[in-house]
């Protein structure tokens, strides 16, 4: 089992083969055993022990298709900043639990400064948007404020 997000994990023991695998596969997730071996200079059976370390440790979280949004019917993507009523912490992590679950969410981060959450959502349309903001943000009592930014291009960096 995953450690859970705020664990502390033994990243620090983790050697330059770990991080050469942990860059390779962050690159291109779909790379072969056989081939991942041979770019960061260790034998296969070496390469597949120490890849499973990782994904165990939790160093690798998982593997996932990236894919156009616009491909399965949501091509339009925004950034809403969420500031929330309290901080208790049961407050904080009942909200956070529950935007991860609202449908078009692809992303929640919890972020220092003004606002509280900023949440990556894709949607159909402007209207979809919309009726998202209003029918799951703007009524939760949790909620304060809101301020979506529509996404107008997206890059995937190298890190």
């Amino acid at each position: 089992m995953p450690p859970a997000p705020n664990d502390v994990r033994p990243f620090a023991a983790l050697d330059d083969v770990d991080r050469a695998i942990l860059t390779e596969l962050a690159a291109d997730g779909r790379l072969p055993n056989n081939a991942l071996a041979e770019r960061v200079g260790v034998a296969p059976s070496t390469c597949l022990t120490r890849t499973r370390a990782l994904r165990d440790c939790g160093a690798i979280r998982g593997f996932h298709a990236e894919v156009d949004p616009a491909a399965v019917g949501l091509p339009l993507q925004a950034l809403v900043s969420v500031r929330l009523t309290a901080h208790e912490r049961a407050a904080v992590d009942a909200f956070r639990a529950r935007s991860v679950r609202l449908p078009g969410v692809v992303s929640v981060f919890h972020v220092a400064g003004a606002e509280d959450y900023v949440l990556h959502v894709r949607a159909a349309s402007g209207d979809a948007l919309r009726d998202f903001v209003l029918d799951h943000l703007a009524v939760d009592p949790a909620v304060q404020h809101t301020q979506t930014s529509l996404i107008f291009e997206q890059a995937r960096g190298m890190g």
